[in-house]
Parts: C-alpha cells; structure tokens; sequence
C-alpha cells in the first residue's frame, strides 16, 4: 500500500485503533467516563478527516474517485454516506451513556463493539468488491449480535440476540452462495467487471441476484424476509434499535445501490420485477402491521420495513438522481429516527423501558418539550410537510415520477395515508388526558438539548432542503 492508500483509508484506520486503545484503557483503569469522551472524540476525528480529505493538495494530485487495490473505492458517495454514518453513530454514543450509566455489569465494552459494528458499516460502503462486501457485513453482523443482547440480564434482550444470530447466519449463507452463483458466470468479484461481463440474463446471474436479494432483503427487513425484526428491536437496548433503524440498514442499502447501479440494474426487466415486488409488499404489509402496535418500539420497527420499502424505488430511478433521492431519504430517515429512538431513551429508566404506549398518556402536560419533539418526529415519519420525512418522500416520488415508476409512487402515496393513522395514535395519545403512568417526571438538559437540535434539523430540512440536494447533487 502506498502513502495515498492510507491518506484515504484514514476514517478506516481511526475507527480500527480506537477499540484497540479502549481495550488498553481498560486493562489498565476501568473508567465509564474516560472511555465514553475517547469514543466521542474518536468518532469526531474520524468524521473531522473525512470532511477534510476532498479539500487537501493532496487530493487534489490524487482526486476522487480513488481506488485502493481493487476492494475499497473513496469517491463522492463514498464520502457523504460515511459522514451521514458517522454523525448517526456519533449520536447514537451520546444517546448510550445515560442508558449505560443504568447497567449493573460492565459498561465500557460496550463501545469497542459499536466501534466494530461502524468498522463495518464503512467497509460496506465503501465497497467495490465481493470481499469487502461480504467482510464488511459480516464484521457489522457479528458485532450486532453482540450489542442487541448487550442487557444479558434481560430475557427478551437474550432471545432477541439469539434470534437474529440464528436469522443472520442463515441470509449471509445465502449471500455467500448467491455471490459464488455470480462468481461462477462472470469470473470476478469486482462490480466493474461483474457489469462489463454483461451476464444480467443468464440463468447462474439471475439465480444469484435473486439469492443475494434474501440476504440483502434479512439485513434490510424486507418481507418476507421481516420476522425478526419487531423482536429484535424490542429486546435491543434502545440506543441499539435506532443504530439497527439507522446504521446497520443505512450501510447495507448503500452498498445494495452501489452494486446494482454498476451492473445497471434498473435495465433488466427480470431485476426490476423483483425489486418492485419487493418493494410494493414491504410497503403494505410493514405499514399494515404497524397499525395494531401497541408498542412504540415495534411499531417503529415494522415502520422501518416499509420505509426501506421506499428507498428501494430508487434502485430503480437510474442515474445521478436515484443515487441523490435515496441519499436525502437516508438523511431524512435517519434524523427522523434518531429523534424518536432518543425520546424513548430519554425516557426509560434501569427497570423500565418507556415503549408502552399507554405510558406517554398525556405526556405533553407534564413534559411539553420531549412530547413536542416525539411529535416532530412522528409527523416527519407520516411525510408531513414542514418536515424532513415530506422532502424525502417527495424528492423521491418526484424521481420515480420522472422515470415512470407510476405503479411503486402509487403505492407509497397509498402507503403514506396508512402510515398516518399509526403516526397519529402517537402523537394523539400524548395530547390526551393523563394517565398512570411510570415516565420521570424530568429528564437530563444535556439529552433534551441533544433532542431540540435534532427536532429542528428535522424542520429545518424541511423548509430548506434545496441546498442539501445541491450539495448532494455536486458532490455526486
């Protein structure tokens, strides 16, 4: 590797050391505090460097995109995916140490995991290989299973690791195989050379396509390959389930994009029958689903199925603007569900997790701050306008209109208005008269300010988003 390689590997190399040195710390003094303000600091380095790399001399010499070897490419969406990644994670860690700080073992191994599990995360999406693809999942899957049952204490956190270990182990299988099925047909693990190959209808490609789908469609939650999901986010600590929401489905979906756009995809008849199938019936059925909840965490989880249900329509959109649509759909989603999974953190103590909805009965009488931002977020979730979840939804219907995906913008229209009922039993059951219920009378300044700032990202986005999608489009 050369001097370049490792100028461009450095958010890589930063998040790689970090848990190395957590791990050191802790040999030698078992401090929560010192280890939590090193993975904040780490975490910031390694967004600080990514900002930082297309702007130097040395960029410049050596201008993206840029390839290390044939396995890892840094290019624009590369480098905008990765910073969404890493504020998200960034948040993410500061949501954990209250919930942390309520754990009776030990707590400062908990972040040399979310180190790995954003390891990973980056490999995905910096992937241009079926190595790195399958590395990179597998270094985010193995570290989930880990986080997702990290409250040993708690049955249902121990059957929700179990569950996804189980589920997990049986889609990357399946992964795996569909990667050899492809391998097989064209001779390579490079998408550049699987799309020059120009195998899209042979039989060994489409059977490899379609078994690579269950395992993208298990990590993304897609039906029918959904089963886990309300489970596993019940049993998940909180900040868990929004770093699944958010991290874990961001990673994957990028690399889905990066791969199906380079063997162009959304030309082939066959591929684009199996995305819209996809796509139409985890819209429906995730929406359908979500509507007798009675548990906030579930009902965000089957939310989640159907949303993803949306971002795939920009598979199929082609070109510059699917890839800009689905990126400021990522954005919007993930500000969108980092706000609603922080509340809930907020609001849970160690022996109670606030997920049940009859606990947030007239919530906004007695804290109408967190009761206004859960609001915000549920309203941005529904794609009303003033919010960033509108702008999502309608950069991305504008895409499909454009590219003539009438039948999917239908469907999410349709969705959209079903999603709405759920939505608002939220936001109704905290405006309505008080009931008994378990929440803190108060919660910490430093979370409610960490809550207000995102509650105004998600309006700011949505009054002003054109300057984001030009950055996105200019980057791109």
């Amino acid at each position: 590797m050369t001097e370049i390689d490792f100028y461009y590997l450095t958010p890589f190399l930063i998040t790689a050391i970090a848990p190395v040195i957590i791990m050191i710390t802790i040999a030698w003094v078992r401090n929560f505090n010192i280890i939590y303000v090193f993975s904040v600091a780490a975490f910031l380095l390694a967004l600080l460097s990514l900002i930082i790399i297309p702007t130097t001399n040395l960029s410049e010499l050596h201008p993206i995109p840029y390839r290390i070897s044939s396995l890892i490419i840094i290019d624009g969406y590369t480098v905008i995916i990765s910073i969404i990644t890493l504020v998200a994670a960034l948040i993410v860690t500061g949501l954990s140490r209250r919930y942390l700080l309520y754990q009776e073992s030990e707590k400062e191994e908990y972040f040399v995991i979310l180190f790995v599990a954003v390891l990973g995360s980056l490999l995905l999406i910096a992937a241009d290989n079926f190595i790195t693809l399958f590395l990179g999942l597998e270094t985010l899957s193995i570290s989930l299973y880990v986080l997702v049952s990290y409250r040993r204490s708690r049955h249902k956190s121990i059957e929700a690791g179990v569950k996804y270990l189980v589920l997990a182990s049986v889609s990357s299988a399946f992964l795996l195989f569909g990667m050899g099925l492809i391998y097989v047909q064209v001779g390579s693990l490079e998408f550049s050379e699987i799309a020059a190959a120009g195998a899209g209808n042979s039989l060994f490609f489409i059977t490899g396509f379609v078994m690579m789908m269950a395992g993208f469609g298990f990590k993304l939650a897609l039906v029918p390959f959904h089963m886990w999901t309300p489970d596993v986010y019940e049993g998940s600590p909180v900040p868990i389930a929004s770093f699944i929401s958010t991290v874990s489905k961001g990673s994957v979906i990028a690399v889905l994009l990066r791969f199906f756009y380079a063997i162009n995809g959304f030309t082939n008849v066959n591929f684009v029958f199996i995305i819209s199938v996809l796509a139409i019936v985890s819209m429906f059925l995730g929406n359908l689903l979500a509507i007798r909840q009675q548990n906030i965490k579930r009902l965000l989880a089957y939310s989640s199925i159907s949303n993803m249900g949306y971002l795939l329509i920009t598979m199929l959109v082609g070109g510059a603007q699917g890839l800009s649509s689905a990126i400021f759909y990522i954005l919007s989603y993930f500000i969108t569900i980092l706000g609603a999974f922080g509340v809930i953190t907020l609001l849970s103590s160690n022996n109670f997790e606030a997920d049940n909805l009859e606990d947030y009965k007239g919530l906004f009488w007695k804290q109408p701050l967190i009761a206004i931002i859960l609001t915000i977020t549920m309203l941005s979730l529904a794609g009303i306008p003033l919010t960033s979840g509108f702008m999502g939804k309608f950069y991305l219907a504008y895409s499909g209109i454009n590219s003539g995906l009438w039948i999917l913008i239908i469907c999410l229209i349709v969705n959209s208005v079903i999603g709405l009922y759920y939505y608002l039993k939220v936001v109704t059951t905290m405006f309505s008269p008080s009931g008994e219920t378990q929440l803190p009378a108060s919660v910490s300044f430093s979370g409610s300010m960490v809550l207000v700032m995102i509650g105004s990202g998600i309006l700011w986005i949505g009054l002003f988003p054109q300057w984001i999608i030009h950055h996105i489009i200019s980057v791109l």
